[in-house]
């Protein structure tokens, strides 16, 4: 009698199950997605938090110098210190806008979960999960413009510090050992514009 009841199963009833526990696993793609940008998006917004902390010690170094003659660039250093405090900052702020963009969705998401569950027993509201899914849709897609916007800064942030790395470089090595590495041997520029200003500019200020 058992083997009769597997032979004249509902094939309707079964698709119904499938599509059912279909419907259950998709936001559960979107929730495991979710999950990995709130920890990449954590690990970048602790290195962030880090890297605050180490300009804040290198100001604060900077701050109590008496001899500040001593110090090459010590105006120029404590201008790029401070321009890259305000960056970091910023980008701090956009990474926690980001990552509660995140949490917001992965919260609708598991809601989604939910509420097809829900539409199993109760028929009315099988239009709910649609809305819900497309929210958290929306709070995922706001999320990944916060960190594009903050890879951006983050850019700008690196090439800040290259160039006072370059107008550092100019100030304490000899002319002949920077040419090398501003020009190519056909003469052509190795440095983007910004920095070549940089360096032009300092060697107009100090001719030695």
């Amino acid at each position: 009698m058992f083997s009769g009841d597997l032979i004249n199963v509902n094939p309707n009833a079964l698709n119904s199950t499938i599509e059912f526990l279909t419907a259950m696993v998709t936001p559960t793609l979107l929730i495991s997605a979710t999950g990995s940008l709130v920890l990449s998006t954590s690990t970048r917004l602790g290195r962030v938090v880090d890297r605050v902390r180490e300009l804040e010690k290198r100001l604060s170094e900077l701050i109590v110098v008496e001899d500040r003659s001593t110090i090459p660039l010590y105006e120029k250093r404590m201008d790029t210190i401070i321009n890259l405090l305000d960056k970091v900052t910023s980008r701090a702020r956009i990474l926690q806008r980001a990552m509660s963009m995140f949490y917001y969705g992965l919260g609708f998401f598991i809601l989604t979960s939910v509420t097809i569950a829900g539409a199993a027993f109760f028929t009315t509201y099988r239009w709910l999960p649609i809305p819900i899914g497309i929210i958290g849709i929306v709070f995922l897609f706001w999320g990944a413009v916060l960190m594009l916007l903050e890879t951006r800064m983050a850019t700008a942030t690196v090439n800040a510090e290259m160039d006072f790395t370059w107008a550092l470089a100019n100030k304490v090595a000899p002319k002949e050992i920077m040419d090398k590495y501003i020009y190519d041997a056909k003469g052509n520029l190795r440095l983007r514009p910004q920095i070549l200003a940089t360096l032009e500019a300092e060697r107009t200020e100090d001719p030695s």
